[in-house]
């Protein structure tokens, strides 16, 4: 017959499997399954918590900390102290603490990296700061202290910061060829339109508005304690001067900033118990507010919407399934906790092993981590296996592992991964060796 054409199956056998994986999995669905349901029940929680406490607190700040190191930091600044042609102990140095004041998240940390990264920092400084952001903060550490123990939060700050550098230098060398073809490469870098003290202080008060507004109450009293009952004062004062800064250095229009404060002050004053109202009225009217400015203001909001658009989607899908699998704290998924709390025992390596995968995979919120492994200490796990999964919990996360990958590559992804999970594995066999 004229015309007829053939399939040809060596192109079309990948569409054939798709679907037929779909049709089989749907198919085949255990709807009705109690632990089933529970699970999908259990992904959807976690989702909704997801969403309500950590996406207008931390990852909103953290989209336009994000844009403005895109747009305002110069490429040859970044090159000078995280490039690849940097001061290795100056780039290792500077990306091995930077978690330190950040009270982030494996997600929160994701746009921050996505930008410097794109803006020329080196491989390994890159994934350095990627590793440390979420795991050396000073609030994580002096609670693992408090909780689990001065040698547990001496051991958790030290091989933290080791970690940062050795996975740093690590991915370095295994891309090393990738580097040295990226070292070739000349970025234009326009003349600084701000000093850097100028830039210091702007990052200043976006870094402090992400860090004040996320503070959690610590189990101690004294000057966290403060802190936290004086958060949202704290917040809205960095607020306050991000304010000032867009009208001196940025040249939006004062009555602009005026209208977007009476915008904020009106929630604030109307729903007292609420400061979450008034911080998502804060970011709703700064968005619409640059995204009308033409030069700087409004490339902020260009790039900072898309790592939103970048990673979002991805952070979702990724929060939902591991609420399946693990489910909440104190709650079951799909895998029974009962599993984890029998292969958590002792101090082998299969434990520490355990340890180090399962809480790659799990979502840890920022100093959430801590509790967990108490419960799971109270209920028999060692000592080793307790550090390999603070080691690799807080840094890693089934959502985190989707959107570096849409930044590094899969290839690069796994390589990352599976450092932290050997090294996580290594320290808490060795320090189960010590502490038992």
């Amino acid at each position: 017959m004229n015309g007829a054409t053939t399939l040809d199956w060596r192109v079309e056998w990948r569409p054939l499997a798709l679907l037929t994986a779909v049709f089989l999995a749907l198919f085949y669905l255990p709807v009705g399954a109690p632990r089933f349901d529970q699970a999908v029940l259990e992904g959807l929680l976690l989702a909704r918590w997801y969403a309500r406490e950590h996406v207008l607190l931390c990852l909103v700040p953290a989209f336009f900390i994000a844009g403005a190191i895109a747009v305002f930091v110069s490429d040859l600044a970044v090159m000078r102290y995280l490039g690849r042609g940097a001061n290795n102990v100056l780039a290792y140095g500077v990306a091995s603490v930077s978690g330190t004041l950040l009270a982030v998240c494996s997600c929160t940390v994701l746009p921050l990296f996505a930008s410097i990264h794109k803006r020329g920092a080196g491989l390994g400084p890159a994934t350095a700061f990627l590793y440390s952001g979420p795991a050396i903060n000073v609030l994580a550490i002096t609670l693992t202290g408090s909780v689990l123990g001065w040698q547990m939060g001496l051991a958790r700050a030290v091989g933290a910061v080791l970690f940062a550098v050795v996975i740093g230098l690590a991915m370095a060398f295994v891309f090393r060829r990738d580097e040295e073809m990226a070292n070739g490469l000349v970025l234009p870098d326009a003349p600084p339109s701000r000093s850097l003290w100028q830039n210091a202080t702007f990052f200043g008060a976006l870094a402090a508005i992400l860090v004040f507004a996320n503070w959690g109450r610590p189990q101690s009293d004294g000057l966290w304690l403060a802190i936290y009952e004086a958060k949202w004062a704290l917040t809205a004062i960095a607020a306050a001067g991000l304010a000032v800064l867009l009208v001196a250095w940025f040249g939006i229009e004062r009555w602009k900033v005026a209208l977007a404060a009476l915008a904020v002050a009106a929630p604030a004053l109307l729903l007292p118990g609420h400061p979450q109202v008034a911080f998502a009225t804060g970011a709703v009217a700064l968005s619409l507010m640059v995204a009308r400015e033409g030069g700087e203001a409004g490339s902020w909001f260009e790039s900072s919407w898309g790592f939103a658009k970048q990673i979002m989607p991805l952070l979702f899908a990724g929060v939902l399934v591991a609420g399946m699998l693990f489910g909440r704290p104190g709650s079951e998924g799909l895998i029974p906790s009962q599993w984890v709390e029998v292969a958590l025992g002792g101090n082998s390596l299969a434990a520490n092993l355990f340890a180090a995968v399962a809480g790659a995979f799990m979502y840890f919120a920022t100093l959430t981590e801590v509790p967990i492994v108490q419960g799971l200490v109270g209920n028999g796990m060692g000592q080793g296996p307790a550090l390999a999964l603070l080691l690799a919990g807080p840094a890693l996360s089934l959502p985190n592992m989707l959107v570096i990958a849409s930044v590094l590559g899969w290839r690069k992804t796994s390589v990352y991964v599976a450092l932290v999970v050997a090294m996580a594995t290594i320290s808490g066999l060795l320090y189960g060796t010590f502490f038992v």
